[in-house]
C-alpha cells in the first residue's frame, strides 16, 4: 500500500502557488475610493444651486445659480444624481453589466460633468448679463467633477 498525501480541502495542494488575498472595499485605500466618488457625485448635483455667475449692475448685484444657466446646469445636476445613484445601488448589491465597468462608467460622467462645467466657464451665457465673471459655485462644480472622475480612477485601481 502506498502512502498518500492527505490534505485539507481548504488546504491548496503544495504544487499550486497559494491564492492572493483579496482586496477588501472597506479597508484602507480602497473605501476612500466608495467615499471620494459619492461625495464627489454629491456635491456635484448640490452645486447646480449654488451661485455660477455673479456681477453687477446699477446699484444691483446679482447671483446666477447653476440650475437658471440653461440645459448645462440641470445636466452636471442629472450627472450628480447619476453618481450618487451607482454608489447607492452597488452598496445595495446591484453591480452594472462587465461589458460596463463600474469606474468607466464613473470616470465618463466625471468627464462629461468637467467639460460641462469648463464650457460655462469659458463661455458666459448672454442672457446672464450683467452677471460679468465666474462665481464660486462654478469652481466647486469643477472640482466636483475632478473629485468624481478621481474616484473613478481609484475604483479602476480596485478592480485590478
Amino acid at each position: 500500500m502506498q502512502e498518500q498525501d492527505i490534505y485539507l480541502e481548504s488546504d491548496p495542494p503544495p504544487s499550486e502557488p497559494a491564492p492572493r488575498p483579496r482586496r477588501h472595499e472597506s479597508e484602507g485605500i480602497w473605501a476612500l475610493a466608495g467615499r471620494v466618488t459619492w461625495v464627489g457625485g454629491l456635491v456635484l448635483a448640490l452645486s447646480s444651486f449654488m451661485d455660477w455667475y455673479e456681477g453687477s449692475g446699477v446699484g444691483v448685484k446679482l447671483a446666477v445659480i447653476g440650475w437658471h444657466t440653461g440645459v448645462l446646469g440641470k445636466l452636471v445636476f442629472v450627472i450628480g444624481l447619476a453618481v450618487v445613484a451607482i454608489e447607492l445601488l452597488r452598496q445595495v448589491g446591484f453591480n452594472l453589466p462587465t461589458s460596463a465597468p463600474e469606474s468607466l462608467v464613473i470616470i465618463a460622467l466625471g468627464v462629461l460633468a468637467a467639460v460641462f462645467v469648463l464650457v460655462r466657464v469659458i463661455s458666459i451665457p448672454a442672457a446672464m448679463l450683467p452677471a460679468n465673471s465666474v462665481g464660486v459655485g462654478l469652481w466647486v462644480s469643477l472640482i466636483a467633477a475632478l473629485a468624481v472622475i478621481v474616484g473613478g480612477l481609484m475604483r479602476a485601481a480596485e478592480e485590478l
